[in-house]
């Protein structure tokens, strides 16, 4: 077992992997940008490490401020988190060079699935069943013309390096194909570095379901149950469920099983997601993330099994603690994510500081989050302030649970995306479990979020108020108890001891 490991990330994130490791017995090392020198996450680790300026291009994801703090504190292993390098497969080979040991899937792994046109490729010569369209990337719109016609409207456009939903085009006739195409190859070419770009068909009533998978370096690899991740905005998920409404038996089975197909057929190991599109009864491979997803604790939840402590011991040589007929599914759970952002601006971020902050808790919530009341959510990542799950007998427990932690959750200072999951789980269609990755469009969610803030804001006055006539008794007490030890000539030290 390993000693010590760095942490290559930050926020919640970060603090939950240091939660595994503390519980492991292992020692930590944080690492952390000029904008995090007083967050949480840095303070929790038994060691932290300055890495750089704020930015995350000179922080975060510089690979030579990582390995060097990794050689500087002694550090055999380094777990990478989500997003920044955690899929990176430059920086798993750094580590493997190095004789550290990367916390997930081998480069080679990474670097297979890193592609969406070669994972497509992979996965159809593994027999997995892929969306319609086309194994190779396309650079003349008048080839992207001919296939569409060939596959029929409507089409997505998708860039081959991308990620996040970022340069996606959805076309619904021929007639806009050309200018969507020109889009995004200049989407992705700025964002990733890549203007390659390729097509598929686009399902009808679409639902993203995904697989969570954990494999060993003893060629064990399961399914760890499935998750709802339907609830999007431009392609990112903001809600999501566990299991999935639409599940069956046969049906998480059947799609299991081609979880595990996909992993092996990259030799995988460690924590990672297997995506699917599912639609009217036909399931088809998206993606694969080689990683811990954000999403992960509901899946924890359900199971009882902690993903970012099988990670560590996987890493470490051990066989899994579980083998795929002891893992059974336990109640429901939903995860919303909770972020600096406001809703009724487009979901514009809203970094700041934050003047309020008590987390939701009781029977069956959880909350990752790595904030406190005083501080400051920078502008230079991602805006998360935390994950709150609720867990509950069924799903319509979970969903009472979650608008219950979400009406006790109080912040202040920054703008927040709470009324837009109030207005998501009040929503008759949401309850039923009649979701798509359109519905947050179909159903106008946005229009009852203005309502839903309005009640926001005056509650948030409610508060204000109270917390300021609380102050002012507070006041009122001090002075006249001040007063009173004056007038006795009573020292104040000996009344603080009496």
């Amino acid at each position: 077992m390993f000693n010590k490991i760095l942490i290559a990330n930050r926020g919640e994130i970060a603090i939950r992997v240091m939660r595994a490791c503390r519980e492991l017995g292992i020692s930590t090392v944080a690492v952390y940008s000029e904008a995090d020198r007083n967050a949480l996450f840095a303070k929790y680790a038994d060691e932290a490490v300055y890495v750089g300026p704020s930015p995350s291009s000179k922080s975060y994801i510089k690979i030579d401020n990582i390995i060097n703090a990794a050689f500087e504190t002694g550090s055999e292993a380094i777990h990478p988190g989500y997003g920044f390098l955690a899929e990176n497969p430059s920086f798993a080979r750094e580590c493997e060079a190095n004789g550290i040991v990367f916390i997930g899937p081998t480069s080679t792994s990474i670097d297979g699935m890193g592609s969406k046109i070669t994972a497509r490729q992979t996965m159809k010569a593994a027999g997995v069943p892929i969306v319609p369209g086309v194994e190779s990337g396309i650079s003349r719109a008048r080839e992207m013309l001919e296939i569409a016609d060939e596959i029929g409207y409507p089409v997505i456009l998708k860039p081959a390096a991308g990620g996040g939903g970022i340069g996606m085009k959805i076309v619904e006739q021929r007639g806009d194909l050309e200018s969507a195409f020109t889009s995004a190859q200049s989407i992705a070419k700025s964002t990733f570095g890549d203007d390659t770009v390729y097509v598929e068909k686009y399902l009808p009533e679409p639902r993203h379901i995904e697989f969570q998978i954990m494999a060993d370096n003893h060629g064990r690899t399961v399914y760890v149950a499935e998750r709802e991740c339907s609830i999007q905005r431009r392609h990112q998920k903001l809600i999501e469920e566990a299991p999935s409404p639409i599940m069956t038996e046969d049906l998480r089975q059947r799609m299991g099983d081609i979880a595990v197909k996909a992993a092996k057929a990259i030799d995988y190991r460690s924590a990672g997601t297997v995506e699917f599109m599912y639609s009217r009864g036909d399931f088809y491979f998206l993606e694969m993330n080689t990683r811990l997803q954000v999403e992960h604790p509901i899946t924890e939840m359900i199971t009882g099994i902690d993903l970012a402590k099988e990670q560590i011991l996987v890493a470490a040589g051990e066989d899994l603690g579980f083998s795929q007929d002891e893992i059974s599914i336990r109640g429901w759970a939903i995860e919303c994510r909770i972020n600096a952002e406001d809703p009724l601006k487009d979901f514009a971020p809203s970094p700041g500081r934050l003047k309020r902050y008590r987390s939701a808790g009781g029977p069956g919530i959880r909350v990752d989050s790595g904030v406190y009341t005083g501080y400051v959510i920078p502008p230079y990542y991602d805006s998360l302030i935390s994950k709150l799950v609720a867990h509950g007998r069924n799903r319509k427990e979970a969903i009472v649970r979650m608008e219950r932690a979400l009406y006790e959750y109080i912040i202040t200072g920054v703008a927040t995306n709470i009324a837009f999951h109030k207005a998501v789980l009040r929503n008759p269609r949401f309850q039923s479990g009649d979701i798509n990755t359109h519905f947050i469009k179909e159903e106008n969610i946005l229009a009852d979020v203005k309502r839903i803030a309005k009640e926001e804001e005056e509650k948030g006055l409610t508060l204000a108020s109270a917390l300021s006539a609380d102050s002012r008794k507070v006041a009122a007490i001090s002075a006249a108890v001040g007063m009173y030890l004056a007038k006795e000539n009573i020292p104040q030290e000996k009344m603080a001891q009496e």
